[in-house]
């Protein structure tokens, strides 16, 4: 239905591609009531020819706006101009604006999942090779802002990997529920079509390749806000993400950093500085894109069979939500595909502490044989001293000379336990795992967009 052409996020939500969408479902529409004989089948077949933008005066159709301060009557209008007569009556037959407008911005949005779908699936593809590569890549991991225990980057990887796959599954999960046609009239009830009101509805979602609403009532918008919170989420875990490789890349860690171009300036007056510029616009675009989540559920709350002004608080909520999380996922592709790794400033990190970021491990192996609480507390004691001596004295050495310890174990063993990748559990295992996750779930989303 319609000049089918290929859109960017942007495009796609310009008047000229909305106006038609909704020529599109007037178009739909008028088939599917000729072919149940509500009107002629010249009527349905002359209103589908002449239901192209390109047809449309586009000068009357805004002066048409401007004095009646309705934005879908004069489209009519000018439709049943393009039509001509007697066939140029029986346009928008039965139907209210919003059944043509909802249904039509239906339209945009699978479009918009659509390019969305794209886009997460090279983020994934990218997380994926990020995994691969960087799977036994021993860095240090961190919990309240204090190292931890070892990890390798491939496993932070595989963290957002694991979400993001998820996300792509929430998306998939929703079309059915997104994906709806709805004509059921001035309030919903197919007052002006009657019995064969179904029947319409059901074949205009046919002809768009839609659902038809069971209940094609104006006031049922939580299909589109579940939308909304979906891309909320999403673009939680970029910001996450986002501001993980930021701080990475601070000169405090300089453990990875984004693939600037040369000649990239970060500041006027300090020519050092190499900021992270596409994290910041994740960032600043997420942080807007959750800002719309509280928009969407306030147009949750209708009133009476329906409520405009909430009904376009809903559809600003959708379009901008739905434009930046494009914009963001684009910058976090770059930024994962061109990602610079620095292990030796990772092994410097983990060499920080003289060996406490391996305490665990210590304490592990002495629980068995002195037991595990008694294990922790002679640890904890040892690494209490290094903290006191103020780096002056190493973890080994205070463990080596604890006669807890050296009663138990070597100062070969301790060395070995001190070892930052021998303690990195199953790091790498989960980082490859996740990747080979990463890869069947963007391949499965590739030969969906292949089908469709």
């Amino acid at each position: 239905m319609g000049n089918h052409v290929e859109l960017d996020m942007h495009e796609l939500f310009s008047l000229r591609s909305r106006l038609q969408r909704y020529l599109d479902v007037e178009a739909a529409l008028a088939l599917t009531q000729a072919e149940l004989g509500i009107i002629p089948l010249a009527a349905g077949d002359k209103i589908a020819e002449a239901a192209k933008v390109e047809l449309i005066d586009l000068q009357r159709l805004e002066a048409g706006q401007a004095v009646t301060g309705h934005f879908m009557m004069p489209l009519v209008t000018e439709l049943s101009r393009a039509v001509g007569e007697p066939e140029g009556e029986y346009v928008h037959w039965g139907a209210t604006t919003q059944n043509i407008e909802q249904t039509g911005d239906v339209l945009g949005i699978r479009d918009a999942v659509r390019l969305l779908t794209e886009e997460l699936r090279g983020v994934i593809e990218a997380l994926a090779g990020l995994g691969e590569r960087t799977a036994d890549t021993v860095m240090a991991g961190r919990t309240h802002w204090q190292q931890a225990v070892p990890i390798t980057l491939g496993f932070k990887v595989a963290t957002w990997t694991d979400v993001m796959i998820r996300h792509a599954e929430r998306l998939e999960q929703l079309k059915p529920r997104l994906f709806t046609s709805m004509t059921g009239g001035a309030a919903g009830t197919f007052a002006s079509m009657g019995e064969r009101g179904p029947a319409v509805q059901e074949g205009v979602a046919r002809r768009l390749e839609l659902t038809p609403m069971k209940v094609p009532a104006r006031n049922i918008v939580d299909h589109f806000a579940e939308y909304v919170l979906l891309l909320g989420m999403m673009a939680a875990t970029l910001a996450s993400m986002a501001e993980e490789v930021s701080r990475l890349m601070s000169a405090e860690f300089g453990e990875v950093s984004e693939s600037l171009p040369k000649g990239d300036v970060g500041s006027s007056t300090m020519p050092q500085k190499r900021n992270a510029k596409k994290c910041m616009e994740v960032v600043i675009k997420s942080a807007r894109i959750r800002a719309l989540v509280p928009t969407a559920l306030e147009a949750m709350i209708q009133s009476h069979e329906v409520d405009g002004t909430r009904s376009a608080m809903m559809q600003h909520a959708v379009e901008q939500s739905s434009i930046l999380t494009g914009d963001i996922l684009r910058a976090i592709r770059k930024v994962m595909t061109g990602l610079e790794i620095y292990p030796e400033r990772m092994r410097a990190n983990l060499e920080l502490t003289g060996g406490l970021i391996n305490a665990e491990a210590v304490m592990m192996t002495l629980a068995q044989t002195i037991g595990r609480q008694t294990a922790h507390e002679v640890v904890h004691d040892a690494a209490y001293q290094v903290a006191q001596s103020g780096a002056s004295t190493t973890f080994s050495d205070v463990l080596t000379a604890d006669p807890r310890v050296n009663e138990h174990l070597s100062k070969e063993e301790l060395r070995k336990l001190l070892d930052p990748a021998a303690h990195t559990g199953l790091s790498a295992e989960i980082a490859r795992k996740t990747a080979s996750r990463a890869r069947a779930a963007a391949q499965l989303m590739n030969n969906d967009s292949e089908v469709k």
